[in-house]
């Protein structure tokens, strides 16, 4: 029973993790600007997605970010996209928009599951992860897997 709750979890580690390849543009930028990247910035930009996330109206009771919160994550993000890509990596850049105007958009979304998975590491969260498994019926899920 434990293997199907520690499959699920792998799977999706594994799903926000998939490495950009840098055999074409969006991912050469992709990798340039995970690369660029320390600790840090990965959990502020994971804290800024859970903010966007946060603002939906039926997620919104669930935060308790203020608006000066909410403001200093968006300064922080701003300066650091404006770093990455004029700084960090302009010619991947400029490289990559030139072959697919929308290179920028898929190479964060690399930088996206990077900063996720920087947080998913963490022991706390893999463990409420599998909290579900306290109110799933495994047994039914396994006897469908193995046939029993």
């Amino acid at each position: 029973m434990q293997r199907i709750v520690n499959i699920i979890v792998i799977f999706m580690l594994a799903t926000l993790a998939a490495p950009a390849f840098a055999d074409n543009p969006a991912g050469a930028l992709g990798n340039c600007l995970v690369d660029n990247l320390n600790g840090k910035e990965r959990k502020n930009l994971a804290k800024w997605i859970f903010l966007a996330i946060a603002a939906h109206p039926d997620i919104k009771t669930y935060s308790s970010a203020s608006p000066a919160d909410i403001q200093q994550s968006d300064q922080f993000v701003g300066k650091l996209i404006t770093r990455l890509l004029t700084v960090n990596c302009p010619a991947e850049l400029k490289k990559a928009h030139a072959a697919d105007p929308q290179a920028v958009k898929k190479a964060f979304g690399l930088v996206g599951r990077v900063a996720m998975q920087e947080l998913m590491a963490n022991q706390n969260v893999t463990q409420a992860l599998t909290n579900y498994a306290k109110y799933a019926d495994l047994a039914k899920i396994d006897k469908i897997l193995n046939g029993k």
